[in-house]
């Protein structure tokens, strides 16, 4: 099977996640993998170096949780290749994704994908992310593979103005979250919900861990009632 009939398989199978695939979608991600291999080779962007598999272990899965993810504004912390961000911008042009990247060659490649895929909707932002500014509060802050659930949260909850954030979510996509790290969402964070992802062409577990700051002083019941 050739890329372009996987990407087109793939897409198929999230027609949930994305409702309106068409040829230039599919050519935007075809583009954007095989920039990523030709990066990979000097910057080291991922350990996946089979095309195909870059496909599955980073295309469909961060597109398999868009579904789920609420815009139009979306920061993606510690996106490195530009996962998840990159793929949900490329199915959602309504949304504005902010990559947030420390690493300035990782950065660098970054910039490159925004302007060979004519991605407007995407702002690259090449610092960490504590020092961080956004204009409008997101109405998610993503993660892929950033952190643990208590560093994802104390790195990010600035960005969130204080009249935003029961509105805003924090989602983090995990494959294996232990009970450990649930335990480090305290008040007044709270676990909304888990949600198990199945990504087209792989076997492995995904979930998303959604998070979100209570409106009101949290109850251990509560806590416990939310954690599931």
């Amino acid at each position: 099977m050739s890329l372009d009939d996987a990407v087109a398989q793939g897409l198929s199978a999230l027609q949930h996640a994305v409702t309106r695939p068409d040829v230039r979608l599919q050519e935007r991600i075809v583009q954007y993998l095989s920039l990523i291999a030709k990066w990979n080779r000097q910057y080291n962007l991922t350990a996946v170096r089979n095309v195909e598999d870059m496909l599955y272990q980073h295309i469909m899965d961060s597109l398999a949780a868009v579904e789920y993810v609420d815009g139009p504004r979306l920061v993606d912390v510690g996106t490195g290749a530009g996962l998840p961000g990159i793929p949900m911008a490329i199915v959602r042009p309504d949304w504005q994704v902010t990559l947030s990247e420390s690493n300035q060659k990782k950065a660098a490649f970054l910039q490159q994908v925004k302007i060979e895929l004519a991605l407007d909707n995407v702002m690259v932002m090449a610092k960490r992310i504590e020092t961080a500014v956004v204009d409008q509060s997101p109405d998610t802050i993503i993660s892929r593979a950033y952190a643990s659930l208590g560093d994802f949260i104390n790195t990010t909850q600035h960005l969130v103005k204080p009249c935003d954030e029961v509105r805003s979510r924090w989602v983090a996509m995990k494959s294996n979250c232990t009970q450990q790290e649930l335990d480090q969402v305290t008040s007044p964070y709270v676990i909304e919900k888990r949600i198990p992802l199945t990504v087209p062409g792989l076997s492995a577990k995904r979930e998303l861990i959604v998070i979100r700051r209570m409106s009101v002083p949290d109850k251990p019941d509560i806590l416990e009632a939310h954690r599931g």
